[in-house]
């Protein structure tokens, strides 16, 4: 049984996307999830009681002991709040979502500052988690156009939307020891769950 554990302190809308994403996959009863938070009252910790996934409040304080105290196969941050130093990422593997084309706008407010700085393409980086910031192995990318014409608010849904879809699918091959392609991202994604390429919210 592989374990994976989900790591969020916000809404967890992602979170959702990956756990819904999983548990239809074809190695849903090899896979094992925990969400765990450090925010007791978010609503990630709500959505994975209502989802029927385990989940526990854990205190930042306390990551270093949990992860050094448990066998897991993937932890992955999904809208967590906090960095994790680097004796905590040295107990297992961390996978890291960023919402923009690594190595550009790297750390926060990184959809503002990419819209803000009038370049036309942005987007989606899947990677390693390392304890430099931005830093880590890229796994994948996916990018979104940003037009003369495209408002902030759109651009950024753009972007929430093709989290949703990328993650999960890197999230799986991660598991299963395969490598990303992005023949899996239509294959598993685009045509399937969202209805075509037009239901990614205009990502390519």
């Amino acid at each position: 049984m592989k374990k994976l554990f989900i790591l969020g302190s916000g809404r967890g809308e992602n979170f959702e996307a990956i756990v819904k994403y999983l548990n239809s996959s074809k190695i849903s009863s090899e896979i094992e999830i925990t969400c765990l938070s450090d925010n007791p009252h978010s609503e990630i910790l709500k959505r994975a009681e209502v989802l029927g996934i385990k989940h526990k409040y854990l205190p930042f304080e306390e990551n270093f002991e949990f992860f050094a105290g448990h066998d897991f196969d993937l932890a992955v941050l999904s809208g967590y709040s906090r960095e994790l130093d680097a004796e905590i990422l040295q107990t297992g593997t961390f996978l890291n979502l960023h919402p923009s084309l690594l190595p550009a706008f790297k750390g926060h407010d990184a959809i503002t500052r990419a819209f803000q700085s009038g370049v036309k393409i942005s987007g989606v980086t899947v990677h390693y988690l390392t304890n430099e910031i931005g830093g880590g192995k890229i796994i994948a990318q996916y990018p979104v156009l940003i037009g003369n014409l495209t408002h902030f608010d759109e651009f950024e849904e753009s972007i929430r939307k093709l989290e949703n879809l990328l993650y999960p699918i890197v999230i799986e091959k991660v598991l299963e020891d395969k490598v990303f392609d992005f023949s899996d991202l239509f294959s598993g994604g685009c045509g399937g769950n969202s209805g075509g390429c037009s239901g990614c919210g205009g990502c390519h």
